[in-house]
């Protein structure tokens, strides 16, 4: 029950990088994309009427893990405390940025709204990539399963780590490339005209960028957490995992090419499932490895709610995310085409 548990935990952390991943990526490009405030209009209504829906799945994630596993989810929210208040707080700038913008008729108010956007967009997507980081790297837990990090120290690897050291950044930086990528071909797929081609032109550049990213993160994260290549070495099925993320990696490229803005969206999904996979596949059974001690990390096993309790949410679990599922289906097809500056768009 426990690694069924770990398998949802997970889906439901994937679904939110792909979904909420797109409007993060189209936010950190916003200025690149979009030259002018018409453009960056654009740009916003792109996510207008699903970006808080979104976020859902992280709401939703949160509460799985405290639920199934309640050991890993109060070390980690205690232990992570500063970066997750710092997270926080750009989730709540983003979401005002992107309801005050239009509020106040004014050059300087959008202009400053349009900045606040951007630069949560991009740090967001920084942390969340050093959050993965920790989370693989281990973090210096003790005989009682809790721990605690300055938001740096030395950035190197040890018993001292901070929350952000240089591997750690490096899985950040790799995230933004990624979520870049994703939100420059989810602009390409709704958008026209100007911010189309940017976004092409973008999502072409940025698949290099990512390219180099993963073949690097790879071989570092090799050598950071050894459970990674042990699991794949003992359990060969675990490859169709990299073998999904590269076969997505490799079809953004090709499409990019052919201008398919649809497929190389699709393609980006694929492979950004199928990294965060790989990566949940070669660390199981722990769910938050231990730099101190092996002997303290936390497992599936040690860290993991009652049986009982497993059981009789499962199938909660199942009707609710039916629901949540039908409910993102309505919502994504009513959204389905380009969108445009003329007429109302959920207020955008």
């Amino acid at each position: 029950m426990e690694t069924t548990w770990f398998c949802l935990v997970a889906i439901m952390i994937a679904a939110y990088v792909v979904l909420d991943g797109f409007d993060l990526g189209a936010g950190a490009i916003h200025f690149v994309v979009a030259k002018t405030d018409a453009e960056r209009h654009l740009v916003v209504r792109s996510i207008g009427p699903v970006w808080d829906g979104n976020e859902v799945w992280l709401l939703a994630a949160g509460g799985t893990l405290y639920f199934a596993f309640p050991a890993l989810y109060a070390s980690g929210f205690s232990g992570f405390y500063l970066p997750l208040m710092i997270v926080l707080w750009l989730l709540i700038l983003r979401g005002i940025s992107i309801e005050f913008r239009e509020q106040v008729d004014s050059p300087v108010w959008v202009k400053f709204w349009d900045v606040v956007f951007a630069a949560a967009s991009l740090l967001l997507a920084v942390f969340y990539g050093a959050a993965l980081g920790n989370v693989v790297r281990g973090v210096p837990l003790n005989d009682r399963g809790y721990f605690f990090e300055a938001l740096w120290t030395n950035f190197r690897l040890g018993t001292a780590t901070g929350i952000l050291d240089w591997y750690t950044i490096l899985v950040g930086l790799a995230a933004l490339a990624t979520l870049s990528l994703h939100g420059a071909l989810w602009l390409a797929l709704k958008t026209a005209g100007a911010v189309r081609d940017r976004s092409q032109r973008l999502a072409l550049a940025a698949w290099w960028v990512v390219l180099a990213f993963t073949l690097l993160v790879t071989a570092v994260t090799f050598r950071v957490q050894p459970q990674v290549l042990k699991n794949l070495s003992a359990h060969p099925a675990g490859f169709v995992f990299p073998a999904l993320a590269l076969s997505g990696l490799a079809g953004m490229g090709w499409f990019i090419l052919r201008k398919d803005d649809l497929k190389s969206f699709l393609a980006s999904c694929v492979y950004i499932v199928g990294m965060l996979t790989s990566v949940v596949f070669g660390l199981y059974p722990l769910v938050l490895p231990a730099s101190t001690s092996a002997a303290y990390s936390l497992t599936v096993y040690n860290a993991k709610a009652g049986d009982y309790g497993l059981r009789v949410g499962l199938v909660w679990w199942i009707i609710g995310m039916a629901l949540v599922t039908g409910y993102f289906v309505y919502v994504y097809r009513n959204f389905a085409g380009k969108v445009k500056l003329e007429g109302d768009a959920e207020g955008y």
